[in-house]
């Protein structure tokens, strides 16, 4: 029998929540009286995830595991998950319940009015602090100013994707990835879901600020060539900013002020241009290693254990 849905889930030390996820995605997907899977990647688990995972594989064919040699990272497990997908409607998940699995008939009733990615938005958050919430909420909308595709605004990975889109987004094979980023560049039709985000049911956040902050980087050197229009700006202004100084400059010295005697004045000119340039190129060194990474041609992941793709 084809399989209807597929659901992916990555996994990355995620030992406590892994049977209230079994549980409540199959009761959920019991409901729909349709064929339907769970593709459980484990992202290089140090605790024990990895054993547990296998057993529910061994208890239910609906749980396929996709084990990976070691951690490869969120983005990279979520894409292994599309890669093994075998379902004509792929449903991204987090497995520490803060995407209710629940809601995914809702996403799965916009896909049968024809919509080919149906996106869930988070119109409230409970259990994150209010340092997360403004960082998330920041992170949203800069994203949404500077890139080049309109990224829609407090959504995350939790969504529905039609098997054509899955397809196209499976060709994609960037190193430096974000997911939600491509999924709007495809295009397609496309319709939001909101929905009330959970608190986490155990464990700790696998996204602390500094993979947020690398998340962001992705994001914008990924869809964005505003940081090298910034560098750009900066040098004009740099250079508009000498050009006027220097008829300033002269006119003092020839009425004999003594504002600009010294190196005072020197060393901080030097200092403000040194800092513009030194900007500059490592805005530039961001998209060059960039490049570096996509011309080696390394695989995304390497997968320990797996069942045959179909």
């Amino acid at each position: 029998m084809p399989i209807v849905y597929s659901i992916i889930a990555p996994i990355f030390n995620e030992f406590d929540n892994l049977p209230e996820l079994y549980s409540r995605v199959k009761e959920v997907m019991d409901s729909t009286g349709e064929s339907w899977e769970l593709i459980l990647v484990d992202d290089g688990s140090t605790d024990g995830s990895t054993d547990r995972i296998r057993a529910l594989s061994d208890a239910d064919e609906t749980v396929r595991p996709v084990i990976f040699a070691r951690n490869f990272g969120h983005q990279i497990a979520v894409t292994a998950g599309l890669d093994y997908a075998r379902g004509q409607a792929i449903v991204v998940i987090d497995a520490d319940l803060q995407d209710p699995p629940e809601v995914i008939l809702e996403l799965s009733r916009k896909w049968k009015d024809g919509y080919e990615v149906v996106y869930a938005v988070r119109a409230e958050r409970e259990g994150e602090s209010w340092f997360k919430l403004l960082t998330a909420s920041l992170f949203y909308r800069v994203i949404y100013r500077i890139t080049d595709v309109k990224i829609p605004l407090d959504t995350g990975d939790f969504r529905l994707i039609d098997r054509k889109v899955v397809d196209v987004m499976n060709s994609m094979r960037e190193k430096h990835r974000f997911l939600r980023g491509m999924g709007a560049w495809v295009g397609f039709k496309q319709i939001g879901v909101e929905y009330k985000r959970a608190a986490r049911h155990a464990g700790e956040t696998k996204y602390p600020f500094k993979k947020m902050l690398k998340l962001a980087l992705n994001a914008i050197t990924g869809f964005s060539y505003f940081p090298l229009q910034v560098a750009t700006y900066f040098g004009f202004i740099s250079a508009g900013i000498a050009i006027l100084a220097i008829p300033l400059v002269v006119f003092e010295r020839l009425t004999g002020s003594q504002a600009f005697y010294g190196q005072a004045t020197t060393l901080i000119a030097v200092l403000f241009f040194g800092g513009v340039q030194l900007i500059s190129l490592g805005v530039l060194g961001e998209y060059i290693g960039r490049i570096y990474d996509e011309v080696k041609g390394r695989p995304l992941y390497i997968v320990r254990d797996a069942p045959k793709k179909e």
